[in-house]
């Protein structure tokens, strides 16, 4: 489809020639996904058509207990720090953003009054501005109203470096928020911005009260007593807390949706495993939901024969891969590891990179390991569709490996590790504990040995492994190692924010406490040129065409090697309804969640 054709079809939609779902259901087919082709319509002057949420109550509690299971145990309540999902997915019970995702790719309100569009006069016709309008009478747990002021207190808490957000990339984007009135904000971006629904909307769009963290902002940010005692408008309240372990809440009596929420108490119990997970919600019916379920297929199965609940997957961006180290974790430069003032002593040779890349088995390992949950992949953007690139294929070769490493001057030893210049291949490659994963990691050790690469695998407990703890070297932000393995999320359905992962802006150093999203140190000036050009494009084909260059910048240099597209996995017990997005996270909706009787 060419842009001619495009436009034709959105003026088809306007003129109401064509259904709205018709449009979707026809960008779908070309591999846009549904809230991208919602985007572009809303661009056009066409409103969104979110379907109202499935709910039967009729009552707000009642429900009992809800019982859910994060074998990735959270560790703080805090969304702005929140860098792994596991967090994400906790804060979401306390904090709420101006909107979501659905399923079918339509923004819903939550804190919004309404959704921003041209038709109403908020959405700006040249991409430089959006106007919120807040739902009213909405109270933060403490009795506190919520207003614009909170709205424009998270962008001013999210942009000051000292605070050290991992929500930044959302925000940096905005030049201002103004205040129009106690429920009306604009915001004014730095430039044209295509994907407007980014900051305050979704995951990294949960906001926090102004009132508990003003005195909390910049350095002081890690010492607020509410980055553990949550205080939302959020559909649950805080009871307790024990970071790696469980949380309590329960019902918020005041919660602005009528007849929400239908469950008087919320459980969430982590640590374990994923097996441990899914046997609790789909073989013994002990809890309700489990998170992530990130377990060999062939088991998955054989528990869901246990017959009290099902594994549902969804279709996602999520990337399973493996980073190469661009510095030298083994040298500590004015007291930090891993610092982009060095370099690594293996990897800056691009022929073991390349080696390297053709030692990974991805198609045994989606054979035996992911099976539905995963698809073998040489890109790291993969969904939407259109955006996936179709430059890069993998191939699994030892023998290539072998000849690309000779050819390159790395010779065997007599112990059989191949050296060059007195420096003997020997690496440190580490993940999450996690059985698929340490079963990766040996498939991949095998096939560096024949290759003369020695491997030391080494396995962190998930909890710290994607904790934000500036003062833990064993975080993956850290990479305080040679390689590592762990999956990246796709939180929303434009790449934007997604690939800003690479940007030489985002490095993680000492300097932002490990916050920042580019974990390989990878960087690379063409890549930050295209970045930029691809944020404030508005044409929907030309902005396709620079997310492509973007993924293959990555890819093809070897530092980043992707294997596994995830499916979203997550196990539900017989009865339970939970509306589910794929753009969004899983407990986006918790607040109409409830029990078939």
């Amino acid at each position: 489809m060419n842009e001619r054709d495009l436009r034709n079809q959105i003026a088809d939609v306007k003129a109401g020639r064509l259904s709205r779902r018709e449009f979707v259901q026809r960008m779908i087919a070309v591999g846009l996904t549904a809230p991208m082709a919602g985007t572009m319509l809303a661009h056009s002057g066409v409103a969104f058509a979110a379907e109202s949420i499935e709910y039967k109550p009729t009552k707000a509690g009642g429900g009992g207990p809800l019982k859910l299971l994060f074998w990735q145990a959270p560790t703080l309540l805090n969304p702005h720090f929140a860098n792994g999902t596991k967090d994400q997915e906790a804060c979401r019970l306390f904090y709420e953003p101006l909107a979501g995702w659905d399923a079918d790719g339509n923004l819903v309100p939550i804190l919004a009054a309404e959704i921003p569009t041209k038709e109403n006069g908020l959405l700006a016709a040249d991409g430089l501005s959006v106007t919120w309008k807040l739902k009213q009478g909405v109270k933060w747990h403490d009795g506190k109203p919520f207003t614009a002021d909170d709205v424009i207190f998270n962008w001013e808490y999210s942009v000051n470096p000292d605070t050290a957000a991992v929500s930044v990339g959302s925000y940096r984007g905005i030049k201002s928020a103004e205040k129009i009135d106690d429920y009306t904000v604009k915001l004014t971006f730095k430039q044209t911005t295509p994907f407007w629904a980014d900051a305050f909307v979704a995951a990294y769009g949960l906001i926090i009260p102004k009132h508990l963290f003003a005195d909390y902002i910049g350095g002081k940010s890690r010492e607020a007593p509410a980055n553990l005692k949550p205080v939302g408008t959020g559909p649950y309240i805080y009871v307790d807390f024990k970071p790696g372990d469980s949380i309590s809440a329960k019902r918020n009596p005041d919660y602005h949706q009528a007849n929400r929420p239908y469950f008087d108490t919320v459980e969430v119990k982590g640590g374990g495993d994923a097996v441990s997970a899914a046997r609790a919600v789909l073989q013994t019916g002990e809890y309700d939901y489990a998170y992530n379920l990130q377990v060999e297929d062939e088991i998955l199965t054989k528990l869901e024969a246990g017959g009290q609940g099902k594994a549902q997957l969804t279709v996602t961006g999520h990337i399973e891969y493996i980073a190469l180290n661009v510095t030298d974790p083994w040298t500590e430069v004015d007291g930090e590891r891993a610092s982009v003032k060095t370099k690594h002593p293996f990897f800056t040779d691009p022929a073991v990179r390349k080696a390297i890349n053709l030692l990974i088995d991805r198609g045994s390992v989606q054979k035996f390991i992911y099976g539905r949950a995963g698809v073998a992949t040489a890109n790291f953007l993969n969904n939407p569709e259109r955006f996936r690139s179709p430059n890069n294929k993998f191939e699994f070769s030892i023998d290539k490996a072998n000849q690309i490493l000779e050819e390159a001057g790395w010779k065997k030893n007599s112990s059989g590790v191949r050296e060059k210049d007195g420096k003997p291949i020997k690496l440190v490659f580490q993940t999450s504990i996690n059985a698929p994963r340490q079963k990766n990691q040996a498939i991949i050790k095998q096939a560096f040995q024949k290759a003369g690469i020695e491997v030391e695998l080494k396995s962190v407990v998930a909890s710290v492994f994607f904790s934000s703890d500036p003062a833990n070297p064993d975080t993956y932000p850290h990479f305080y190692c040679d390689m590592e393995m762990y999956q990246t999320t796709m939180p929303q359905a434009d790449p934007q924010f997604f690939m800003n992962q690479f940007t030489s802006w985002e490095v993680a150093s000492k300097d932002n406490k490990w916050q920042g999203r580019n974990v390989s140190r990878w960087q690379n000036k063409d890549y930050d040129e295209t970045y930029k050009q691809a944020s404030s494009e508005l044409d929907p084909v030309k902005r396709a065409a620079l997310f492509v260059k973007l993924n293959d910048l990555v890819v093809q240099d070897n530092y980043i090697l992707p294997e596994i597209n995830r499916r979203n996995c997550i196990g539900l017990k017989n009865g339970m309804v939970a509306n589910k997005s794929g753009w969004d996270n899983d407990l986006w909706q918790i607040a109409n969640w409830y029990r078939e009787t």
